[in-house]
């Protein structure tokens, strides 16, 4: 069935996502007739990208959420060759498909209709034929301003609804503001409840305190809990939100981090133990002369026994993925590491004290008894692993006798720690200086003028600003020893291409990738400068 193009919904509250039918509606595509052939009832998917396409190739390319326009006559000749064409785009996760059904003098091709209109039978794959030519750099352009400008849009609203929890946070504002301000966000009702659903607090918006509390709890499609890992103590629900509300999850998930951020600041017993446990592990990494004696009544008085090795390691908190992690979700990780290797030395036997280092690293002296120390170490960071669900970096120093020496090794634990956040392969739950290799000698010569000056002689224009493809095209090269077949699969790139960038980068740089020698020392280049990062 051929439908026209409906008009696209929109709602003034929230910027309108940039889909199939919003971009059908541009008048660059209006112009030329479009009339949808099949997946009318798919028209609202988001569109994450636009690409103009002539082969049939392009579906292997694909990463999902692509319209593909084409003009292509290969795709109007054969209904079974098109019919596998649009299905495979469709299983590669392609929003739709725009095509040209025009001839050479411009007019509506009806063979060609034919063709595409039994190509699609049964298909409810999103596909639109263009009664008229249409200039696809133009639609590719405009479609491309409003995916920018939707994504500038989000990123806005999140950064307002950053700043908003932030102050509050720095306000050291209590759970009924919070929930006060959340539900001005929103619009909507929001409640904060403890672990057996009784209301801590609320704000029942347009609502009635009636409505939303006769029968609490409601069923609630958009919540977040709320406490540290392994200590949720309750949720934060918004009832009357849809669940594919975007902006309702944002606010939540902030919102639920500073209610956290409240409730581990009334916790001051926990919090000066730690702050205790922050300024032990400052003089032990420091020139103190504090006595060993001393050093182990502190410690021992801050959880750390008596122990035949100490031990010094370091953590670093894993980096986020796709977005910058604010600053306080990432308190709420130091805290929960610093709860969770607590639980992570006990279940392998041994006991720990830890610190901050800086911001995302945590420093500790572990206490080991009993079973060696190799053991001790792996049963602590695989146990860690497990409790978080997530894979931290982590660096050990020399196992030492005495508290003073462990603590004055510390840094070397966390030397070791930033290099193995560099590493793109770990197949161990910790690591020494001794397993890092020539990575670990870069990175403890990383500030060594003559260092330094070998590794920008080498790299050249490389490190310049609006350089980095090429630096990351050659970091992969070495990592992958110059398989260009390898290479090529790891950019989604053919060959030719592949040996195109190698031509570019080796003149950038006027050596020879293919010489081992200048592989060493361009790999040497590479592993200092991310040292620097």
């Amino acid at each position: 069935m051929h439908t026209a193009v409906p008009e696209p919904h929109s709602s003034p509250a929230v910027t309108p996502a940039v889909t199939v039918r919003s971009i059908l509606h541009l008048d660059e595509i209006r112009g030329a007739r479009p009339q949808v052939l099949s997946g009318s009832d798919r028209l609202d998917r988001p569109v994450r990208w636009v690409h103009i396409a002539e082969t049939e190739e392009v579906p292997s390319l694909l990463e999902g959420g692509e319209l593909i326009l084409s003009s292509g006559t290969m795709f109007r000749q054969s209904p079974v060759r098109t019919r596998d064409f649009l299905t495979r785009l469709d299983q590669a996760g392609a929003a739709g498909f725009v095509i040209e059904i025009v001839d050479e003098a411009g007019r509506p091709s009806t063979i060609d209709r034919d063709v595409l209109t039994e190509a699609v039978r049964g298909l409810d794959f999103p596909v639109i034929v263009l009664a008229a030519r249409a200039r696809y750099v133009r639609v590719t352009q405009a479609a491309h301003r409003l995916l920018i400008g939707e994504q500038l849009a989000r990123v806005e609203r999140a950064r307002r609804v950053h700043d908003v929890f932030t102050d509050l946070s720095l306000r050291s504002a209590d759970e009924q503001l919070i929930v006060d301000t959340t539900a001005e966000l929103l619009g909507s009702a929001v409640v904060l409840e403890d672990a057996a659903h009784r209301v801590l607090a609320f704000n029942s918006a347009a609502s009635s305190p009636g409505e939303l509390l006769d029968e609490w709890p409601l069923p609630s499609r958009q919540q977040v809990t709320v406490g540290v890992r392994g200590r949720r103590w309750g949720r934060l629900v918004a009832p009357f939100a849809a669940a594919d509300d975007d902006h309702a999850g944002e606010v939540l998930e902030r919102a639920g981090q500073a209610v956290t951020l409240v409730r581990m600041a009334t916790q001051n017993e926990r919090d000066l133990l730690q702050h205790a446990a922050d300024a032990l592990i400052h003089e032990l990494m420091g020139s103190s002369d504090m006595a060993e004696e001393e050093a182990r009544l502190r410690a021992r008085s801050l959880g750390l026994g008596p122990a035949r090795a100490y031990v010094p390691i370091a953590v670093r908190i894993s980096a986020p993925e796709a977005v910058e992690e604010g600053i306080t979700s990432l308190q709420l990780r130091e805290q929960a590491v610093r709860t969770e290797l607590v639980a992570a030395a006990k279940h392998a036997g041994a006991t720990v004290i830890s610190g901050g280092r800086r911001s995302g690293m945590i420093v500790g002296v572990v206490g080991c008894s009993g079973r060696r120390v190799e053991d001790t170490l792996t049963a602590l960071f695989q146990r860690l692993g497990e409790e978080s669900g997530e894979r931290h970096s982590a660096g050990a120093g020399a196992e030492a006798d005495t508290l003073l020496e462990a603590g004055r090794d510390l840094e070397h634990a966390v030397q070791v720690a930033d290099i193995v956040a560099t590493m793109s392969v770990r197949d161990r739950p910790f690591y020494r200086f001794a397993d890092v290799r020539l990575r670990g000698l870069v990175s403890a010569l990383r500030d060594d003028p003559r260092l330094r000056a070998f590794a920008e002689s080498e790299l050249g224009t490389l490190t310049d600003e609006g350089a980095s493809d090429d630096l990351e095209f050659l970091e992969l090269f070495l990592r992958e020893g110059g398989n260009k077949s390898a290479i090529a699969h790891a950019l989604g790139l053919s060959r030719p291409s592949v040996y195109a960038r190698v031509k570019r980068v080796e003149s950038a740089l006027g050596v020879s990738l293919e010489d081992a020698e200048s592989r060493t020392s361009l790999h040497t280049a590479v592993l200092w400068f991310r040292a620097q990062e």
